[in-house]
């Protein structure tokens, strides 16, 4: 199943902090090493660059981001952290994640794909082996690594094509969006005050 996977812009800082705020605190930390508080997530999200690193997401039918990874830029390599949330899961989200923040990372020209994580991420454990990731596990940490070949033709083109179809894709579910939300104003007893006046 191909899963439009789209990168979001600084406009969607608040579309990003409601994701990570309805993570779980168990999977908070399972994402981030330890579980922040919604004040610690109001300022990752605040802190994102989003000229230096990219944000991916998956939307759900009313535009709220189900899967999110944010790919950041350190000198010869990339860091990737990837959440689901809880009910999403288990439908190839997280993979497809993954392989859109591997494209980035693969024409940006780094020489790996980096990610860290619990050893008890088990779900991060299983994608870094399916991408063939060389993987080192201490103390109950693990990091993850992906050699890169060099950037071609064929990636810049797979990249471009995947940013398109994500954007018709987003563009038909905002218009049925606002399609049903027109229609729920329209509806006798659901139109809210201000249109009842």
């Amino acid at each position: 199943m191909n899963i439009p996977i789209r990168e979001l812009t600084r406009a969607e800082r608040p579309a990003l902090l409601e994701h990570f705020l309805a993570l779980a605190n168990g999977d908070r930390r399972l994402r981030f090493g330890t579980p922040p508080s919604d004040h610690g997530l109001r300022q990752y999200v605040e802190r994102i660059d989003f000229d230096h690193d990219a944000v991916f997401g998956v939307a759900d039918e009313d535009l709220r981001p189900l899967g999110v990874a944010h790919v950041a830029r350190n000198g010869t390599h990339a860091e990737l952290g990837i959440s689901v949330l809880e009910g999403h899961r288990g439908r190839g989200i997280g993979g497809a994640l993954l392989a859109r923040a591997h494209l980035r990372a693969r024409n940006w020209g780094v020489r790996a794909l980096f990610m860290h994580c619990l050893t008890e991420n088990a779900t991060i454990m299983r994608l870094a082996r399916r991408e063939r990731m060389a993987i080192v596990a201490q103390a109950g940490e693990a990091d993850a690594w992906l050699e890169l070949p060099p950037a071609d033709a064929a990636s810049h083109f797979g990249e471009m094509f995947a940013q398109r179809v994500a954007l018709f894709d987003y563009a038909l579910k905002s218009h049925a969006a606002a399609a049903r939300r027109l229609a729920a104003a329209l509806t006798p007893g659901t139109a809210s005050p201000a249109l009842g006046k």
